[in-house]
């Protein structure tokens, strides 16, 4: 009786320290996140490192230096970029130098059926192109606003940078004897730890290479195409279309494709096939030709599941919900496979019409 009191009220205070201990932990919880997830996907060229250098903490840092020159810099560049290219349209817009109304009055003049489509919807064009424009000098706005607000945190994001590297490099460093305390510390079952933990491996190298590295190869090559076709803020398209490309079903087509409709609409037909060349041929290809060769097909979630824990991912966490999302969708999802496996009665079969 007394062994069973102790016990319980070990395990109430065993929760309590842990719930106490991640609310510390909360405001780090992205940049540890982030630090386990370039640990994964570094692993094999940590691997490397150590099999050809015998000091385990020099070959870390030399895969967390690789790391940082491939990840953090080049996203420090972009964002940085792009906060940029955000204000000079808000400026443009703000000051009238930019009139989206001239653009939408060229469609309608190349394409008379959208008047038609307009009318019979009760749809006044001129009040579609105010809306529209208040929306573009709301949201350019909203990130130009933002910009202060960065320039001020900009300490915090330094920190929680340096926090992910630091982290990352014992994640990386540390990485096999971390896995075996989970294993000893976590009551799910050998068996059932393996599965999980090689699951989060695998969809967390699956969605940051065949998801964020497909996504970002097909942003650049539209931000190169808007650039080289003279189409302003190029790099800022392109990022946008690398965040559209992670979203199944929709893609980088909601950017390219109305400026292909525009060049059509100005009778520029040269720089419309250039971009409709590209954009249906090349970009849309990416995927097909990319994602088997990063992680294959085996670990492609359907697409329906991929767009609701994306988009319900990126609602909770934010950016980090682009990986987020999918990890725990595929997690629930193994958790489910293993308990039908063990539980269910396989004498039970239920016959297919």
């Amino acid at each position: 009786m007394q062994n069973g009191l102790e016990f319980r009220s070990f395990l109430l205070f065993l929760v309590l320290v842990s719930l106490l201990f991640f609310s510390i932990l909360m405001p780090f919880l992205g940049a540890i996140f982030w630090a386990v997830a370039l640990a994964i996907v570094f692993a094999p060229l940590q691997n490397y490192f150590v099999k050809h250098i015998q000091w385990k903490n020099v070959a870390t840092l030399c895969t967390l230096l690789c790391c940082a020159l491939v990840v953090v810099l080049p996203f420090l560049f972009i964002i940085t970029s792009v906060i940029a290219e955000c204000v000079k349209i808000y400026a443009a817009l703000n000051s009238g130098s930019t009139n989206l109304a001239h653009y939408f009055n060229e469609i309608q003049k190349a394409y008379p059926f959208v008047q038609d489509i307009l009318q019979q919807l009760n749809l006044e064009p001129g009040l579609i192109t105010q809306k529209v424009s208040e929306f573009a000098l709301k949201v350019s706005g909203i990130v130009a606003q933002q910009t202060v607000h960065i320039g001020q945190g900009t300490i915090s994001f330094i920190v929680q940078i340096a926090i992910m590297l630091y982290v990352a490099f014992f994640m990386m460093r540390d990485s096999k004897s971390l896995i075996i305390k989970l294993h000893k510390a976590l009551p799910l079952g050998h068996k059932r730890e393996q599965l999980l933990f090689a699951k989060f491996s695998e969809v967390t190298r699956a969605t940051i290479k065949g998801s964020l590295v497909v996504a970002m190869v097909q942003g650049t090559i539209g931000g190169l195409v808007f650039y080289f076709l003279g189409i302003s803020s190029a790099l800022l398209w392109g990022v946008v279309m690398t965040l559209f490309s992670l979203i199944p079903m929709v893609g980088a087509s909601i950017v390219w494709f109305p400026v292909c409709v525009y060049f059509f609409a100005v009778g520029e037909t040269l720089n419309a096939c250039i971009l409709l060349f590209f954009g249906a041929v090349v970009i849309g290809l990416m995927d097909n030709i990319l994602r088997p060769v990063l992680v294959g097909r085996d670990t492609k979630l359907p697409d329906y599941v991929i767009l609701l824990s994306t988009l319900g991912g990126f609602s909770i966490f934010g950016m980090n919900g682009f990986v987020v999302g999918p990890l725990v969708a595929t997690l629930f999802i193994a958790s489910w496979e293993i308990f039908t496996l063990e539980f269910n009665d396989d004498d039970c079969e239920i016959e297919e019409e």
